[in-house]
């Protein structure tokens, strides 16, 4: 389906400019939601025992194994611009997500796995070698499209403290010249962007807690994506730079981060890596949140 022109054609019918319109689609990403609440047919399972290629041992980090967090058929999903998941095949994703959280900066990714199997090869249902690192088994389906957008064009919510909270109350001397020039193209290039986050919120409105695609979505992930690809440690502003150019190169393979659980994961992988299955470059971030 061609999502573009779908927005393109709503966006004109309201008035808005085509040039201003190309700005805007060139910010907009579209993620796959991925719920146990729908009615479609599964299109993979959270939890659960995997299929692997037969011969293969479950993933594990030494002698830790990794449960599965998802299992998905990309085949079964719907296709997204710009987004170059395998048109076949099944993704799995191995993740102890409490050892993840706590390993060091330093060797990201040491209790996470992303194994692709290419339709065709012989699996087998794998036998855990460990009973607890298998989680409940809860079918997913697809359930429809979430648009989305970088943090710094993310409409604020005057319900939850956030980043926007930080960008309104920001005086004009105390931005950088980045946040600056950042302010100005709002102002001066997206004049109808109200209107046009408006318009993609409503074409495009998944409410599932699992999805694929999209962007980094909180200020936690951003600020672990910069600390781990950049030198000198962590990063402290979201809004350079810097921080958000990586942020616009990588993309959530699933992301689980709408799951109220004390930890949860989002698997990254830069664009360039997804189009050229390069798994092993994917990265996780796996964040504490206890209630």
């Amino acid at each position: 389906m061609d999502h573009q022109g779908e927005f393109r054609r709503a966006a004109l019918e309201l008035g808005i400019p085509d040039d201003e319109i190309d700005r805007f689609s060139q910010h907009l990403r579209l993620s796959i939601g991925l719920s146990a609440r729908g009615d479609g047919p599964p299109v993979g399972h959270i939890g659960g025992l995997p299929r692997l290629p037969v011969g293969m041992k479950w993933p594990s980090a030494g002698d830790i194994p990794l449960p599965l967090l998802l299992s998905v058929d990309c085949g079964a999903l719907p296709r997204v611009d710009g987004f170059d998941l395998p048109a076949n095949g099944t993704l799995l994703f191995f993740v102890d997500k409490e050892m993840d959280c706590n390993a060091s900066r330093t060797d990201p990714g040491q209790y996470a796995r992303v194994v692709y199997v290419p339709d065709g090869t012989e699996t087998a249902v794998a036998e855990p070698p460990d009973s607890a690192c298998v989680d409940e088994r809860i079918d997913v389906c697809a359930d429809g499209l979430r648009a989305a957008l970088p943090l710094w064009l993310e409409e604020g919510d005057e319900d939850e403290e956030g980043w926007h909270e930080f960008w309104e109350d920001l005086e004009w001397d105390d931005m950088s010249s980045f946040q600056q020039q950042l302010a100005r193209y709002m102002e001066r290039e997206l004049p109808h962007l109200d209107e046009l986050r408006s318009l993609a919120y409503g074409l495009w409105s998944s409410g599932a807690y699992y999805v694929i695609g999209g962007y980094a979505d909180d200020e936690a992930t951003v600020s672990s994506i910069t600390a781990k690809t950049l030198a000198g440690g962590e990063w402290f502003s979201y809004l350079e730079e810097d921080a958000l150019r990586l942020a616009s190169e990588w993309i959530p393979l699933a992301n689980e981060g709408g799951i109220y659980e004390e930890y949860y994961t989002k698997f990254m992988i830069r664009h360039d890596d997804l189009t050229a299955a390069r798994w092993d470059k994917a990265l996780t971030v796996t964040v504490f949140d206890a209630p």
